[in-house]
């Protein structure tokens, strides 16, 4: 089975990795089990697709709880999905894929898993090491973990992200002096704390997007949305939707608050000179533009599940 179309491919070491697996084990799967039909490179290497590589993710996750992998080898790929939980996280049909290249072995493999309207373009483990297998990406966005970054990792992401040919980054930490968070926003990127829920990366990844689209200075103030879910009514949509199985209401109801608050700090912040008060309102502008896209899909979600639209008091 050769590969004659321009997916992203991994041979059987880097599939492995990916999806937690040792090689070791992955082997004696499909010596047993035929878990995987594989392409095949010209020398005979077998080679994966993103596709195949969620499929073993998600057999790797079911193992580890418990089922016989006897039992899952010959399920599809949604029958997975159902038994794992993870199906309902699929994106909508009506938004395209976001396409990333990722930066971090543990969140390739978590992404792997959730598949969560990311497109995986190209993965690299490390920042500091060989940046070739990035060019030549077609990406939108540089999608980095980096669990505790300091300074000297400013000039690799912004490396990494013009050999991927990106239009954005986005940097995920854990703890991060504020100095750094600054010199990364500074290089035009996005730069927040791990979330909880992978599903919400797509969503960060199109906020990213979304906050490219700068306008000159003199048209920001003009152009800032307004805003259509106060503090308020995030409150109420978050308690209606503890009623509902599914946790999106409470977790956009965040990333909205934390963005609301981002745009209003930035209009805030202590200016040094014009061209830092200029670098301010863009900001500000672009956290706007951000949440104006969460506020879209909060809009969407609402109404998919059936929650109360509040209603905004107008403005004065």
């Amino acid at each position: 089975m050769e590969n004659t179309s321009q997916q992203p491919v991994y041979r059987s070491g880097v599939a492995a990795r990916l999806a937690g697996l040792s090689v070791e084990t992955l082997r004696v799967w499909e010596r047993r089990y035929g878990v995987s039909d594989t392409l095949r490179s010209e020398r005979g290497q077998r080679l994966y697709t993103a596709a195949q590589v969620r499929r073993l993710s998600l057999l790797k996750q079911l193992v580890d709880n418990g089922q016989p992998i006897g039992t899952l080898a010959a399920l599809p790929l949604e029958r997975l999905e159902e038994l794992a939980g993870v199906r309902g996280n699929a994106p909508s049909a009506q938004l395209a894929l976001v396409r990333v290249a990722l930066v971090g072995e543990t969140l390739a493999r978590r992404v792997a898993v959730t598949g969560n309207g990311l497109e995986v373009q190209r993965v690299i483990a490390r920042l500091d090491g060989d940046l070739a297998a990035l060019r030549g990406a077609s990406v939108d966005v540089l999608l980095v973990e980096l669990p505790e970054p300091d300074e000297t990792m400013v000039p690799l992401v912004a490396a990494a992200r013009e050999a991927a040919g990106a239009a954005t980054a986005v940097v995920l930490y854990r703890f991060c002096a504020s100095a750094t968070i600054r010199a990364l926003r500074a290089q035009d990127c996005m730069v927040v704390r791990m979330p909880s829920e992978m599903g919400e990366l797509a969503q960060l990844c199109r906020a990213a997007l979304a906050g490219r689209q700068l306008l000159p200075a003199d048209s920001v103030a003009d152009a800032t949305p307004a805003i259509r879910f106060d503090e308020a009514a995030l409150a109420m949509i978050t308690a209606a939707g503890n009623r509902v199985a599914c946790e999106c209401p409470r977790h956009l109801s965040d990333l909205l608050l934390m963005v609301g608050s981002f745009e209003r700090y930035s209009a805030q912040c202590a200016s040094r000179n014009a061209a830092d008060a200029q670098l301010h309102r863009e900001l500000g502008h672009a956290a706007a533009l951000a949440r104006s896209v969460l506020e879209t899909a909060m809009e969407r979600l609402v109404v998919a599940e059936g929650l109360p639209m509040p209603v905004m008091p107008p403005r004065s």
